[in-house]
């Protein structure tokens, strides 16, 4: 966790301007965020800002047990730990809503469709969300007019999608596969599922470790940007024959599914780098398989009828910080800069939000980033009075 703050100069940076204000004082923020050392950071900053803090974590396996205990001692309350079931996952959840949270920071939606299928929407100021998956669902809710508090989209920030879902991902994704397999890259033939933010970071940065990079897609679009990227554009039912690793990064269901398996060959990897465990049919995979075996930390191992081995890794939860540290420390300065200036633009416009999804403020965004470039040493150029009035005009 210090190692973590000390490079987080943005995050540290905007919670210094607010330190004497105490703009969280005695509001409940309950958090549930994949809970390691750059989310321990966010969480104790808040705290410091005057907050009660609930914490738990957004996936049963991405909770480190060592941060957790440590976190404990710096925030109110911590109900976290690696490896929980169903019922614990829930459980904790359930934990963090008993305190009646005035604002949720959020990180799938769990949490907040659980506030709502217990009544406590009411009490709630509003809440800030993560990722691509969560967005989708609180887009969603908003359709079917079950959404009854104001969201801020935190994911879709431009800052956030763009080197969060890329470059985080992108680095993070690798750095999962080479932890659980300690496998090279380079040579194989890396299938990537899905080229939105995520896979483009994914399949960029398997390229860049030797990879030979295919990617499947459904929206015609997002195909036609990979083919001009330079990859191979093909169905997953043609990739399924040839790929030695599978990563799936679509935020869908059931994306490699039984008759996959069967196409599949010998020692084929599948990893998931989407919020829920759906992407990879796990349960599939279980029946077909004659025997399962944990054959690495992270890596289970099914035998299928004839012979062949399939690799899981990380039970097909996110591979990048199941199996590794996450995304990189710059990157979640940037994500969590934003996350805590979309808390503090919640407290300061309470009861003027309407309840729907709303995006971070653009001058948010943007000061997040210009602050960043200042801390990594950046600078740029800034356009002249009369350079504005010439973009500004339509008379030529």
């Amino acid at each position: 966790m210090k190692w973590a703050r000390t490079r987080m100069p943005v995050l540290r940076e905007l919670a210094a301007r607010y330190m004497d204000k105490k703009p969280l004082d005695g509001l409940k923020i309950g958090i549930c965020l994949h809970l390691e050392a750059k989310t321990a950071v966010l969480c104790e900053l808040m705290q410091e800002l005057g907050a009660h803090l609930s914490v738990t974590g957004s996936n049963p396996l991405t909770t480190q047990d060592d941060v957790a205990a440590a976190l404990s001692n710096k925030v109110s309350h911590v109900y976290a730990w690696r490896g929980e079931t169903p019922d614990e996952y829930s459980r904790n959840l359930g934990r963090v809503l008993d305190a009646e949270p005035d604002l949720i920071v959020d990180d799938g939606a769990d949490l907040s469709v659980m506030a709502i299928e217990r009544g406590l929407a009411k009490k709630i100021v509003g809440v800030t969300e993560e990722t691509t998956t969560g967005v989708r669902r609180f887009r969603n809710m908003e359709h079917d007019k079950a959404l009854a508090f104001p969201v801020i989209a935190v994911n879709d920030a431009y800052s956030k999608r763009f080197f969060d879902n890329r470059f985080g991902s992108g680095q993070s994704v690798a750095d999962g596969l080479m932890r659980a397999t300690n496998m090279m890259l380079g040579g194989k033939r890396c299938v990537v599922l899905g080229y939105g933010w995520v896979g483009r970071g994914v399949a960029e940065r398997l390229r860049g470790l030797g990879a030979r990079v295919i990617v499947t897609e459904v929206d015609p679009f997002k195909a036609l940007e990979a083919h001009f990227e330079g990859f191979e554009v093909m169905p997953m039912d043609k990739a399924a024959k040839i790929g030695d690793v599978f990563v799936t990064c679509t935020g869908g269901y059931d994306v490699v599914g039984g008759r996959h398996f069967e196409m599949m060959k010998d020692g084929a990897v599948l990893a998931n780098a989407g919020h829920f465990d759906v992407e990879v049919n796990f349960k599939a995979l279980r029946e077909l398989a004659v025997k399962q075996e944990e054959v690495r930390p992270n890596v289970i191992q099914f035998t299928l009828k004839d012979g062949r081995n399939l690799l899981l890794l990380a039970e097909g939860r996110l591979v990048n910080i199941a199996a590794a540290d996450g995304h990189p420390i710059e990157i979640m300065d940037l994500s969590f800069s934003i996350q805590l200036l979309s808390v503090l633009y919640l407290v300061n416009n309470k009861g003027r939000l309407p309840n729907r999804v709303l995006p971070v403020p653009a001058d948010v965004d943007r000061e997040v980033v210009q602050m960043k470039l200042r801390n990594e040493g950046v600078e740029v150029d800034r356009l002249s009075k009369a350079q504005k009035e010439y973009l500004e005009s339509w008379r030529g």
